[in-house]
């Protein structure tokens, strides 16, 4: 006989308004947990970044004044002057510090009784592009007229601030340039610091064709022949034994102060003393005239010569 009886609904259980209210703010909490906790990951992933890449551009910063290789610390100053020496390929045209000694009369042709200013460069170092656009012009100017000397060292330093070895590039060409057509090559080394063309560098550095380092070095009066002939790097090992040579020579290297027996960039010696504390802009051109005994009136008179003169010890360390 079959069962008639019926099943009897069970009933749900109550819920109060106060529990339902405990409820909603559990589930809010619980969420507000959730959004911290990624919220907290987020920010420690962001302060990560910032700091990592404060510490890059800090060590960029500190490598464009600090331009010493590895190498550097390990080798000494013999071991890599024979490096040097062992180049198979390297320019003729040098004087006896390796550097380009010119003056209106031309390469190798000091004119006597008057100082000579040297400069040591790198042409992706913003400080160095800097200093030689406030000072270039004056520069030209005593040059032209016959009242320095200039002894000139384009350098390789900086590649790891690029990336394509911007440094070695620009200095193999201009060496070349050096080699070639040396009535050229105060001028070209000026195209190279445009502030136009000269490239950031690290993270905004942009890639710098051959090509146009040519371009900029026709901009600077050289040939187009002696222009293409320097990007093909004739003198790239030669530059990358100076980037490691030169840093351990006395002459280079900070004679006091906080970088006492380091080398930074860029370099200034007057007559093989050291110019410290480099200014920039107008202060720089002071500085310069002041170390050299001329007026500012006086720069680009053929004739009057700075009161400094010639040092007996021009060339050598």
């Amino acid at each position: 006989m079959a069962d008639t009886r019926q099943s009897q609904p069970q009933k749900r259980p109550t819920v109060t308004r106060r529990e339902r209210a405990a409820a909603i703010e559990k589930a809010r909490q619980e969420q507000m947990a959730k959004d911290q906790r990624r919220a907290t990951i987020i920010g420690a992933v962001v302060v990560i970044i910032v700091l990592v890449a404060a510490a890059l551009i800090g060590f960029f910063v500190w490598r464009a004044n600090h331009p010493q290789t590895s190498s550097t610390q390990t080798t000494s100053v013999q071991e890599a002057k024979t490096a040097v020496e062992k180049v198979e390929t390297k320019p003729t045209n040098l004087d006896g510090n390796w550097g380009y000694l010119l003056s209106k009369n031309g390469i190798n042709k000091p004119i006597k009784n008057v100082p000579t200013v040297t400069l040591y460069m790198d042409f992706m170092c913003p400080a160095c592009g800097t200093y030689e656009r406030s000072v270039d012009s004056t520069l030209s100017k005593m040059y032209e007229a016959g009242q320095v000397n200039l002894e000139l060292f384009p350098m390789g330093f900086l590649d790891a601030s690029s990336t394509d070895e911007y440094s070695t590039r620009s200095a193999s060409a201009i060496a070349y340039v050096a080699q070639h057509e040396p009535e050229h090559l105060f001028s070209a080394i000026q195209a190279m610091y445009e502030e136009d063309f000269q490239p950031q560098e690290a993270y905004n550095y942009k890639s710098v064709s051959n090509a146009k380092i040519a371009a900029q070095l026709e901009k600077g009066g050289v040939s187009h022949a002696v222009a293409q002939a320097s990007i093909k790097g004739t003198y790239t090992a030669w530059i990358k034994a100076m980037r490691s040579y030169v840093p351990l020579t006395t002459r280079a290297q900070h004679p006091t102060g906080q970088y006492k027996g380091q080398m930074t960039t860029p370099t200034v010696l007057i007559n093989n003393t050291y110019l410290d504390d480099l200014q920039t802009g107008e202060a720089g051109v002071s500085q310069l005239l002041e170390a050299i005994g001329l007026k500012q009136a006086q720069v680009g008179q053929a004739g009057v010569r700075p009161s400094l003169g010639t040092s007996t010890k021009l060339l050598g360390d």
